[in-house]
């Protein structure tokens, strides 16, 4: 049964809000970055100036995304209570937890969280190792395709010639380079590209399916979870189960 009292608990602290909606707006604008360049051709885009500025500022926002990333993982030893990876972590009493939440939803009495419900915690996990994978080989291809950092001066230095300066190596230009190792380089970071690209569209699919279900928890009765997003507070109709 619902209570007719309304009651309003702080849930998301203000970094963890920050976070949420610069991590959104980075995945949109490089997931529209991506598309271009995958689809050049088809829009008229041409000549490596144009291939190697949609890469420099894909990377550029690919930094941002990373750096606002790298703050969430370490936040999650330090954040409040619901934001912390001991809240997120599936605990010795998680499948109980998890049968009892399936079991009241479907008895129509749906239980309320602070945080996360047990599905949640899970779909969280899943998005922020998923982030992280595209991170890392955003990263890895940064510096095999444009020589960026953090991998850039490596790559750099393995494919140049001997007798040239990594410094002098410049994006799709051959000048200075050793042709094996440079041969060797692009079969190293093609599947690495492949992965990121389809790690893309896994991530698009998990981003629809959380949403999706933020919302069916929300009119479900489990509370005002999308406007606790902006205003980090929730309204929930009955005691929460992680209070």
């Amino acid at each position: 049964m619902t209570d007719s009292k309304i009651n309003v608990y702080k849930a998301w602290d203000l970094p963890t809000r920050l976070f949420h909606w610069i991590n959104f707006l980075c995945i949109i604008l490089l997931s529209i970055l991506g598309l271009i360049m995958l689809n050049k051709g088809a829009i008229g885009i041409s000549g490596n100036e144009a291939k190697i500025g949609l890469k420099v500022l894909h990377v550029t926002v690919g930094y941002v995304f990373a750096a606002n990333l790298v703050f969430r993982l370490i936040w999650g030893f330090m954040s409040g209570r619901y934001s912390r990876w001991k809240s997120l972590f599936p605990g010795k009493n998680f499948k109980a937890e998890l049968k009892s939440y399936k079991a009241a939803k479907v008895a129509g009495e749906p239980q309320t969280f602070v945080g996360h419900n047990p599905k949640g915690r899970l779909s969280v996990l899943v998005l922020l190792a998923l982030l992280t994978f595209m991170m890392v080989t955003g990263m890895i291809r940064a510096g095999t395709d444009i020589y960026y950092p953090p991998f850039g001066h490596l790559a750099a230095s393995f494919v140049a010639a001997e007798g040239v300066s990594p410094t002098q190596i410049k994006p799709y230009d051959t000048t200075g380079t050793d042709a094996g190792k440079m041969a060797e380089l692009k079969a190293f970071k093609s599947p690495i590209g492949t992965v990121h690209i389809y790690g893309a569209y896994l991530l698009w699919l998990l981003v629809l399916i959380h949403v999706i279900a933020v919302v069916r928890a929300e009119t479900g009765g489990e509370g005002t979870l999308i406007s606790a997003m902006f205003s980090g507070k929730k309204h929930l109709p009955r005691k929460p189960e992680d209070e």
